[in-house]
């Protein structure tokens, strides 16, 4: 009890309600930085597109910067990131935010299509972009089977190997795992809902649907390793920092592994929506460009019968060379595309 005694007058922190979870706020230099640089590109970039007369969509500038940007914020400066040394489920919490949270608000942003847009396409910068999003190291560490590995290692890695106990030790380490939580994260997100082609080519839209629906399952299982266990996460350091009215470090580790599963299961409905979303913008991409194919064809067919009804030309000479064939014709793409959209369009007809 003198342990204790002693160790909550160092704290110096109140007892965590949910009026000071929202009302308590700390500055983070690092994630600030961090905010800003990456806000301040992609607002570069959607000035730059105005400038050329080209609109970004306003719903990815609010998803980016409201869902993504303030993901992080939330994670790194609210009442999480002041009571994370205090009790292991606000820190609990912050990494699955940083995990999953804000990689999909950025996601959902396509940061990487709008800098290949953003970006003359001369210039080098260009040129390495395009050169990195297309290298073996970014497309191995971007394979679906790939990133969903190393979203659950690096989380388990996080909570039963010394890491974590070592973070809140050392602030410098700790805002090491807070990027690795959220590039780990990007690596699964960002392909899954970015316009460029990162994926191989058999991972289709419902591919992807599908595979986001085993994501989801995948990433309940830190909630439920951590709910379960019968070994104290950081039990050292909490029981060193346990004030009276905290709950106890059993009752902690429970309350954020639950916490941790709900906020992964809540995250993948979202996701998935997303995932359809992208497929039917994509599949309205496809019909018009089809459409505006078969215009141009058509066109081009009923201008024949307008010069087979003019005047006859005078006999062609031998030497004459002969008249250019009639184009092929393209059928609709309904009557060629063997997905679902096509069949049902044939049985609509």
């Amino acid at each position: 009890m003198t342990t204790l005694a002693s160790t909550t007058v160092a704290s110096g922190l109140p007892e965590l309600t949910a009026g000071r979870l929202l009302d308590s706020w700390r500055l983070d230099p690092y994630a600030l930085v961090l905010i800003l640089v990456l806000g301040g590109l992609y607002a570069w970039g959607v000035v730059r597109l105005a400038r050329r007369g080209e609109r970004w969509p306003v719903a990815r500038v609010v998803a980016f910067a409201g869902l993504g940007l303030g993901a992080i914020a939330v994670a790194t400066m609210s009442g999480l990131a002041v009571y994370d040394h205090e009790l292991f489920w606000p820190a609990a919490v912050q990494n699955i935010v940083l995990d999953l949270i804000a990689p999909l608000g950025l996601a959902l942003g396509d940061p990487l299509a709008l800098a290949l847009k953003a970006l003359p396409q001369e210039r080098w910068a260009a040129r390495r972009l395009r050169a990195a999003v297309s290298g073996r190291v970014v497309r191995f560490l971007t394979f679906p089977l790939v990133s969903t590995v190393l979203v659950l290692s690096s989380e388990l890695a996080i909570y039963f190997t010394p890491y974590f106990p070592t973070a809140l030790r050392h602030g410098p380490l700790h805002e090491l795992m807070y990027l690795q939580l959220l590039v780990v994260g990007s690596l699964f997100v960002l392909p899954m809902l970015t316009r460029e082609e990162l994926l191989p080519s058999w991972c289709s839209h419902p591919v992807r649907a599908l595979l986001v629906l085993l994501d989801g399952l995948v990433d309940a299982v830190p909630g439920i390793v951590v709910m379960t266990s019968g070994t104290l996460i950081a039990g050292g350091w909490y029981a060193s920092r346990h004030q009276p009215w905290d709950p106890s470090l059993q009752q902690d580790q429970m309350i954020g592994g639950g916490l941790m599963l709900t906020i992964a299961e809540l995250v993948g409905l979202p996701f998935l929506i997303a995932v359809f979303a992208e497929w039917v913008r994509d599949e309205r991409r496809r019909t018009r460009a089809l459409d505006d194919r078969l215009d141009r064809e058509m066109a081009v067919a009923a201008a024949a019968p307008a010069q087979s009804a003019a005047p006859a030309a005078p006999a062609r000479s031998a030497a004459a060379p002969a008249a250019a064939p009639e184009p092929e014709l393209t059928r609709p793409w309904w009557e060629t595309d063997q997905g679902e959209v096509g069949e049902r369009f044939r049985r609509g007809r």
